[in-house]
């Protein structure tokens, strides 16, 4: 009895050290959001079809969260802003919505509008979830981009404006009367291209001929007392898309410009854009900013979805923290560190790829012409007859890879130049030639991920092959890492004609040195005084640089990711702020220190 005692004892002893020794791999989630995006109708005259999603309205309602997406024919549903099911409406708009708003009116209503024919019928609830909505009649027209916000006292006022001409305005309604408007109607304020870098139209803010960019998006915020008037610019298909603020005492102004614009803005790495969103206040106090990111491959509304931490600093400034942004970032649910880089680096970049078969594969960007270059490349093949692609590991959301066909036997095997510990996985599937079009059900994307330290040996880490999950932009956390310095996918069914993809993504740490502090780092401001110019020397070792810059040496709250290159130009500043500069290296392995900050006047 006592030998068996002991053999318990020591049985238990041995579990609590397995399970004591089992790494907590916190929740975390990515950028573009990992959710079924809806196939858009836009180009399906010409046969391009594409999925899409833009100009998120998001509210939280007794607890929970509703998220209306444009052209999307429904909503979603989350309980932690993190898992997103799509509910479909008994009644909504014939055409689905367009660039969506939402409000939710002291927790008994949800008004919605966003009729894409422009006229302002507005609909509610009081169980979004169960998806029944009471239109009331239309009581106004031309309300693209309209933003509807009720006010603590029950005073309702309506923004809107999508114009690269026209100022963003305002009028108000009455939510007890069939929100009809009550003769009050004011302009607020347009763009000043002139003295505000970041709203000039273009790729990187620049295009040969068109100076004016488009101004949308309105969105409402009440912070302490103070109402936060946020805007979109300068163009929904650019990297430089984002959002910037004005401050009011009123809702009806007047409103100025917030000394730190743009409060929402990424230009650089993988996924790019950051504007036409909504910024939400999570239970637990925490603000978020929900955004559109420009993909623009197929078609320049191709887009995606993201999701920022937003703050309010000692001044009443408003910022999201986009650093590090389309890396796996800390759950809503982190008690310290929501939405911050989790410090799981890129493992696969430039990573060694090949395929299974390949019908196309295009180098693809945005030029500063508002349209494409692009270029188709040639085949190739390694020494072992199998056929190389150089896209996939690209960090380029154009670029992409098409199989020759859609089954179990078209794969993609990545080398990584180094190995190390394998934490997650984001996978970035292509529309090509799809053949869909609108709000589909039953798609799925199904396959199976191995990882290999010497690519002879695999182990199969993530099993999706029976999965009725639509994602196509999947992004799949391990329980526990893995060493690996070799990923393999495998196909089984995508939605389309063919298996294409735009760029498998692993993430983890690397088992070297991060890379040395950045030396010689110059800052110039140009004569334009919206322009600034970057060089410093290159970081052995280092895969990009992040440059960080903001209006005081402990407000750098913008930061651009680049890879590669040791040097930089950017036309985003305002002409008359001065600003101050810093910039990190960093690679698979981790991130450098910070150089100093240098003041730039």
């Amino acid at each position: 009895m006592k030998n068996l005692k002991k053999i318990i004892t020591t049985a238990v002893l041995l579990v609590s050290v397995i399970i004591y020794a089992q790494e907590v791999v916190p929740e975390t989630y990515i950028n573009p959001l990992d959710i079924d995006y809806t196939y858009m109708v836009y180009n399906s005259s010409k046969n391009i079809s594409y999925r899409s999603g833009a100009d998120p309205a998001v509210i939280e309602f007794r607890g929970e969260y509703y998220m209306f997406v444009t052209r999307s024919f429904g909503y979603w549903h989350s309980t932690d802003l993190i898992n997103w099911e799509f509910i479909k409406p008994k009644q909504w708009f014939f055409e689905g919505s367009n660039a969506p708003t939402a409000f939710n009116y002291k927790d008994s209503l949800v008004y919605f509008a966003g009729d894409p024919a422009g006229y302002g019928s507005i609909l509610y609830t009081d169980d979004p979830k169960k998806g029944e909505w009471t239109p009331t009649a239309s009581i106004t027209k031309n309300l693209q981009d309209s933003e509807l916000f009720i006010d603590d006292d029950g005073k309702t006022y309506l923004y809107w404006g999508s114009s690269n001409k026209h100022p963003l305005r305002v009028k108000m309604l009455n939510k007890d009367d069939r929100f009809l408007e009550t003769g009050v109607e004011k302009e607020l304020f347009n763009l000043v291209e002139e003295e505000h870098g970041w709203e000039r139209f273009g790729e990187n803010n620049y295009h040969p001929t068109l100076k004016e960019g488009y101004m949308e998006g309105a969105s409402m915020t009440k912070h302490n007392g103070k109402y936060y008037l946020q805007y979109a610019a300068p163009g929904t298909q650019f990297n430089v898309y984002a959002d910037g603020a004005y401050i009011g005492e009123t809702p009806l102004g007047p409103f100025t410009y917030m000394k730190n614009n743009p409060m929402s803005f990424k230009p650089g790495g993988f996924a790019n854009g950051a504007g036409h969103g909504i910024t939400v206040k999570q239970t637990n106090g925490q603000y978020w900013h929900f955004a559109t990111m420009a993909l623009a491959s197929n078609a320049h509304w191709e887009r995606r979805l993201s999701m920022f931490p937003t703050y309010f600093d000692d001044e009443g400034l408003m910022y999201s923290n986009t650093s590090y942004g389309d890396y796996p970032l800390f759950g809503p649910n982190h008690p310290t560190k929501a939405g911050q880089h989790s410090g799981w680096m890129l493992l696969s970049y430039k990573g060694k790829t090949t395929v299974s078969s390949s019908q196309i594969q295009v180098k693809k960007s945005t030029s500063a012409y508002d349209d494409y270059d692009i270029t188709e490349m040639p085949l190739e093949k390694n020494s072992e007859g199998e056929i190389i692609s150089k896209l996939l590991t690209d960090e380029s959301p154009k670029s992409f890879w098409v199989a020759a066909s859609n089954d179990d036997e078209q794969w993609v095997k990545i080398q990584m130049l180094s190995p190390g510990k394998i934490y997650a996985f984001q996978l970035n599937f292509h529309d090509q030639e799809s053949g869909i079009y609108t709000r589909t059900e039953g798609l799925r994307h199904r396959f199976t991920l191995e990882v290999s330290e010497d690519g002879k040996n695999w182990e199969t880490v993530v099993d999706r092959s029976r999965s009725y999950k639509d994602a196509p932009n999947a992004y799949i956390t391990l329980n526990q890492p893995v060493r690996g310095k070799y990923v393999r996918y495998n196909n089984v069914e995508v939605p389309g004609n063919n298996l294409a993809l735009s760029e498998i993504r692993v993430f983890g740490k690397g088992i070297g040195k991060k890379p040395e502090k950045v030396k010689g780092f110059k800052v110039s401001r140009e004569e334009d005084r919206r322009d600034a110019s970057f060089t410093w020397n290159p970081v052995k070792g280092a895969q990009g640089y992040n440059i960080r810059w903001g209006i005081a040496p402990d407000k750098l709250y913008h930061s651009w990711l680049i890879y590669d290159v040791n040097e930089h130009f950017m036309r985003n500043l305002d002409r008359d702020t001065r600003y101050y500069f810093s910039i990190e290296a960093f690679n698979e392995n981790g991130i450098s220190d910070k150089t100093e900050v240098q003041e730039v006047k």
